[in-house]
């Protein structure tokens, strides 16, 4: 008799104490659930192990990337009906320990102990990575940077398209394409730090080269861009090379605290201090601080999170620490302006771009999806789940003000108070 379906959905109600948001089809063929609603489908009895040895985020990553659990549908739908079960249960979340106190939670649970199978654990899927330490050590860092990074240029090449800028893009219109929108994200980092030929420009975490190429072919600027990832800095200095850039760029695979060749005129740090750390937050502010020539700019942007009403509360994302940004933090804005003023810093814009970051996400997913196939073979099919699943529940979050994304304008304003900024700041829109 096929009726997994129906029993997994009354022992999740049960557990949840609450309907079921979506429609369950399970590993006998079996259907449960609203007609009408996005289906999860459960493909074996191994998911319901993950999940009972894992509860929470972790277990239903480690179903989604082994490809135990999966979606017939629009992801986003089961994604956004499903986040607050489990993505976004916040601050004030039962523990499990709480939740067993209950005769009814603790039924259901063994009835999904009795659904599961043999009971051993399954092997988390061999894309997780094996967390040591949030010190944020300088080979700790290369190595976090390296699993999310090095996965090769050709994958990158597919999700980002061609103008391979892994941020944040610039829109003017939800209908304009990617590449454009990027480059015009990139142009109003140049028109902020007002970049002006001859000038020296640092790009902190400078990636495929993107901002390196743009500053100096536009801006007649000669830039360092540094990288901890070898995969990044050898495509970015062939792009250079291509571009007959190399007499003004140079890329270099180097720790940001290891840069000693200041002062710059400005600084560009674009979605780089979100591998930086809390505790390691004033370091970073402090070092770009003493590169920077008195009047240089810093320009940053970073994604910042939610504040909690308990700070020490805050927990990093197990599924991004484990899958995607080992060792990566996010911080709210307040906590980010706070540090780049202790360092002496002095803030002159925040400008939030959180929409843009929805609609830039999405194009990624479509990117990756339309071309699926080709992203499977040059990675593995628990890595691209990894990126299909994290893009798109990116993408709700920004989208629902879960997390946003500032640039931060902050200026190293000498003791004359001369900052060199315009009367009218917005100028550079």
């Amino acid at each position: 008799m096929q009726d997994a379906a129906l029993r997994l959905k009354a022992l999740m109600e049960q557990l949840l104490g609450a309907p079921l948001p979506v429609r369950i089809r399970a590993w006998d063929g079996s259907e449960a659930g609203p007609p009408e609603s996005p289906v999860l489908v459960v493909r074996n009895r191994r998911a319901l192990r993950r999940l009972l040895w894992k509860p929470g985020e972790l277990g239903m990553a480690r179903a989604w990337v082994a490809g135990d659990l999966t979606v017939d549908g629009d992801l986003y739908a089961v994604l956004d009906v499903m986040a607050e079960l489990v993505w976004e249960r916040g601050e004030d979340a039962r523990t499990l320990r709480e939740a067993l106190r209950d005769p009814e939670v603790r039924a259901a649970v063994w009835g999904l102990v009795r659904m599961a199978g043999p009971p051993l654990p399954p092997a988390p899927p061999r894309e997780e990575v094996r967390r040591r330490s949030h010190l944020h050590t300088k080979r700790s860092d290369r190595r976090a940077i390296s699993h999310h990074y090095d996965v090769g240029n050709d994958f990158y090449e597919i999700v980002l398209g061609s103008s391979m800028v892994y941020s944040c893009a610039y829109w003017d219109s939800p209908d304009g394409t990617l590449e454009d929108a990027q480059r015009d994200k990139l142009g109003l980092v140049a028109r902020k730090l007002d970049l002006k030929p001859g000038m020296r420009l640092l790009d902190v975490g400078c990636g495929w080269g993107s901002m390196a190429i743009h500053a100096a072919r536009e801006y007649g600027v000669s830039v360092v861009g540094v990288t901890l990832s070898q995969e990044q800095a050898a495509y970015a200095r062939k792009r250079v090379a291509e571009e007959g850039l190399t007499d003004r760029i140079e890329i270099r695979v180097q720790d940001y605290r290891d840069v000693t060749d200041g002062p710059y005129d400005a600084i560009s740090s674009i979605g780089m201090a979100e591998h930086v750390g809390s505790d390691r937050y004033l370091e970073y502010a402090r070092d770009l601080f003493a590169l920077l020539k008195p009047g240089g700019r810093l320009l940053n942007h970073q994604i910042g999170r939610r504040p909690w009403g308990n700070e020490s509360a805050y927990e990093i994302d197990e599924f991004i620490d484990a899958y995607v940004f080992p060792d990566g933090e996010l911080a709210p804005i307040g906590g980010t302006v706070s540090g780049l003023e202790a360092a002496g810093f002095e803030v002159r814009d925040v400008e939030s771009i959180r929409e843009h970051y929805g609609l830039t996400l999405r194009r990624w997913v479509a990117n990756l999806e339309a071309d699926w196939p080709t992203a499977v073979r040059l990675t593995s099919p628990g890595r691209a789940r990894v990126w299909r699943l994290y893009m798109a529940a990116s993408a709700l979050a920004f989208e629902r003000n879960r997390i946003g994304v500032n640039q931060v304008l902050a200026v190293r304003t000498p003791d004359t108070g001369t900052s060199g900024m315009p009367l009218r700041a917005r100028s550079w829109r």
